[in-house]
């Protein structure tokens, strides 16, 4: 499903349940990330982790360990970008080679309204007004969980390239939907705050797309070169 969201020259590999977790196999150093982890945090750890190696065998790239660094972002193997996504029973990762894009990123959610309160801390008034409009048009859809959703996407593309944290507010994002039979559509982040720099220039903007289908909902984005 994810993979629809993305060009060609990105792997996705998706699963659902939890299989790969009672299957996949754990590197020794990723065995340590995880030694005192609850069973759910293990699972999907170990599941979204076994999705990455299965890109990269599909790029060409031996199966290695995915740790971990700074502010939870995972360290992709040399030559290689990558995002991870994982949520209820569902759990993605997508890899690309670094000479084919800058950066992406992937994020997926259960397709439920976010918890009350959440909406106001996660979303700009003219973003609240925009959901509004759009939830008139097709109450079928939690446009506030995928507001959630682009956020997170946002937020995973703009770290590798800044290595800086990027908050809710700093990114106004106008969600459309297309037609179609399933729920999908694009989504344009307006970065509030200096973008990164790639390949010179100075980014003020991310684009994605989106899906609401199976119980859940799923973004993406990827940022290509110059």
């Amino acid at each position: 499903m994810i993979e629809e969201l993305l060009p060609d020259s990105v792997v996705a590999m998706e699963s659902r349940g939890d299989d790969e977790a009672d299957h996949a196999l754990l590197h020794p150093e990723e065995e340590a990330v995880v030694a005192r982890a609850v069973d759910k945090r293990r699972r999907e750890f170990t599941a979204v982790r076994a999705c990455a190696r299965q890109a990269m065998e599909k790029l060409g790239v031996p199966p290695q360990p995915v740790l971990p660094g700074e502010r939870g972002a995972p360290r992709w193997p040399d030559g290689l970008l990558g995002s991870m996504t994982h949520c209820d029973g569902y759990r993605a990762a997508a890899l690309v080679r670094a000479t084919d894009l800058a950066s992406l990123g992937i994020d997926a959610e259960p397709h439920g309204p976010l918890p009350r309160g959440i909406l106001h801390s996660v979303a700009l008034p003219a973003e609240r007004q925009r959901l509004a409009f759009l939830a008139a048009g097709q109450p079928a859809v939690h446009w506030d969980r995928l507001l959630f959703s682009a956020k997170e996407s946002v937020y995973k593309a703009w770290f590798p390239l800044t290595g800086k944290w990027l908050g809710f507010e700093d990114a106004d994002i106008e969600i459309h939907q297309d037609p179609g039979t399933a729920p999908h559509g694009r989504f344009r982040a307006e970065l509030l705050v200096p973008g990164p720099l790639v390949g010179g220039r100075r980014l003020g903007h991310f684009e994605g797309r989106w899906i609401a289908l199976d119980g859940l909902v799923i973004s993406a984005l990827t940022v290509p070169h110059p």
